[in-house]
Parts: C-alpha cells; structure tokens; sequence
C-alpha cells in the first residue's frame, strides 16, 4: 500500500460556536492524533468575538505546537498574535496583506482551481496555496469545482505546500492523499463526524499512514 505519511490534517472551526465548550472538543481532536494547523474562520461576527476567540483558542494550539491561523484578517491577526492569515481572492490581496501581517507569519491563499493563481501566489511569497471545492460542502455556498490534475500538476511543478480544501471526509479523502496533497482541510469532516471529532482525527492520520 501506498506510504501517504506526508499528508497532514488542516483543521477549521464550524463558522459558529460557543467558545467554551468548543475549546473542550479542540483538546478532544488535538489528543486523538496530530493536527498539523487550525484555522479560526468566524462568519457574519464581529470583531470582538473573533478576537475573543482568538485568544481562547491561540493557548490551546500552542500547548499542542499547532499554528493557529485566522481566516480573511491579517489586522486582527497580527492584533490577536495569531501565527498567520488565510485569504481569499476576494480578501486583501496578498501584498497588502504581508505588509499587514510582517515576514514572520504564515500567509495561505484560495486559488480554488486556477494553476495562474496558485503559481502567482507561490511566486509572491505565500507558505501554502489551497485548491477546492473537491467536494460538495455545505459551509460554502459559491465554490468552484477543483480536479485532482490540478493537484498532480502542482506536486510535480513546485515544493510550496498544498492544501484541498471542500467536503472532504474520512471517507473521501484518499484520492486527494494519493494525488499528492500537503494537506486536508475540514469542517465538518471532524466537526460533524458520527463518532465524535476523535474518532475522525484518528480515521484521518491512519488515511494519511496507510490510505484507506
């Protein structure tokens, strides 16, 4: 079988929830197996509960050497000392947004399934790129579809990190590993999973050591 130990598990927030209790299920997935990164990726919100949220979660993924990133806002990421920015191509472009965050924090872009975009970002100065829709998902309603090729292409053209992006589940995952990805971001691939968020992160890095 395929050796797929290089592929590491990108974890997003649900675009809801009650820090609290969110924060018990964190260490719940974060002691189920390696996380390589968490996205906070707060939706329609205010400033002041990402921020709070922020500084709720940064103590838990540092306990556990795992970056925390915040999704569309470099200024509240540098306010809150989060490790780095994801963009979109409708956020801040990636320029402005380095100038925001400085050289020491991670900066990854949505290319969604355009090489053009990708290869721009790469070129920019951005640590990871990110591909998807793979699958249908129900945290986004506008996607665009993305084909394993372009990841295949990817692989072969550069060593700047890549991460796939839309619905990917346990249960999915696999072509996404073979193909060659860096790294698989999910929501409710974890969130949502029938047997609990440890039981997902366990299923995910035994995808990424064996295939499944």
């Amino acid at each position: 079988m395929t050796d797929t130990s290089n592929c590491q598990l990108y974890l997003i927030t649900p675009p809801k929830f009650d820090p609290k209790p969110f924060l018990e299920r964190v260490k719940t997935a974060f002691d189920a197996g390696p996380v390589a990164c968490m996205q906070l990726r707060l939706k329609n919100t205010g400033d002041d509960v990402i921020k709070m949220a922020a500084e709720l979660l940064l103590p838990v993924c540092h306990s556990y050497e795992t970056p925390l990133i915040l999704n569309d806002r470099p200024d509240l990421a540098t306010i809150t000392g989060c490790d780095g920015v994801h963009i979109g191509q409708s956020d801040a472009d990636y320029k402005t947004t380095r100038v925001i965050i400085g050289q020491d924090r991670i900066v990854g872009v949505t290319c969604k399934n355009s090489r053009h975009l990708a290869l721009e970002a790469a070129e920019n100065g951005a640590e990871y790129v990110a591909f998807g829709a793979f699958f249908p998902t129900t945290t986004k309603l506008e996607t665009t579809p993305a084909e394993l090729e372009t990841v295949r292409w990817w692989k072969e053209m550069t060593t700047v990190p890549s991460v796939a992006i839309g619905g990917i589940t346990t249960e999915n995952c696999n072509p996404l590993i073979t193909a060659g990805i860096d790294f698989l971001a999910t929501i409710g691939g974890v969130w949502d999973h029938p047997e609990g968020e440890a039981a997902a992160v366990k299923a995910f890095n035994e995808a990424f050591k064996n295939g499944i």
